[in-house]
C-alpha cells in the first residue's frame, strides 16, 4: 500500500525547518564517515537550496519531508535535496515520492541525476529505483537513470 502524499510550495522562510531536517536525515550516515557538522550541512544546503524548484512533501497535514528538482543542461534534470522525516521512512514514500517526480518530469527530460553520500542509506534507494552509479569523489556518488520509453 502506498501512502497518499501531496506536494506544497517551499519558500526561503522555510530553510531553517528544511536544513534541520537535512541534519536529522543524514547525521547518522555522516557520522559513520566522521564527517557530521551540523554547520557544515548547513553550508552545503544553503549553497544549493532552490526555494522555487523545491517541494514540501505532505501527508495528511504533516510535512513528511522535501525535494528539490530542476532541469540541467543535455535534457537532463537533477533530483536534490531528498529527505524524508523518520516516522516516514521505511513506507514506501520515497519510492511513491520519486515515482511520481520521474513521471511528471517535462517531456524532453532524458536523464536523471542524483547525488548519494558515500555509505548512506541513500545509495541502495537509487540503485532499487534504476539509478545507476556513473562517478563518485571521496564523499558522494553521483548516479544517472535515462528516462524509461513509455514510462519514467
Amino acid at each position: 500500500m502506498t501512502i497518499a502524499f501531496d506536494f506544497a510550495p517551499v519558500t526561503e522562510a522555510d530553510f531553517d525547518e528544511l536544513v534541520a531536517l537535512r541534519i536529522a536525515t543524514m547525521r547518522p550516515s555522516l557520522e559513520r564517515i566522521g564527517r557530521f557538522n551540523p554547520q557544515t550541512a548547513a553550508e552545503r544546503f544553503r549553497k544549493t537550496f532552490r526555494p522555487a524548484d523545491t517541494r514540501r512533501i505532505v501527508v495528511d497535514g504533516i510535512s513528511a519531508g522535501c525535494i528539490g528538482f530542476w532541469a540541467e543542461p543535455l535534457d537532463a534534470m537533477r533530483v536534490e535535496h531528498f529527505y524524508l522525516a523518520a516516522p516516514f521512512q521505511g513506507q514506501g514514500l520515497g519510492g511513491a515520492v520519486l515515482q511520481r517526480l520521474l513521471n511528471s518530469a517535462p517531456d524532453g527530460v532524458k536523464l536523471f541525476r542524483v547525488g548519494a553520500l558515500r555509505d548512506s542509506d541513500a545509495n541502495r534507494f537509487y540503485q532499487r529505483h534504476g539509478f545507476v552509479k556513473v562517478s563518485e569523489d571521496e564523499w558522494d556518488i553521483a548516479y544517472e537513470r535515462p528516462r524509461q520509453l513509455g514510462r519514467s
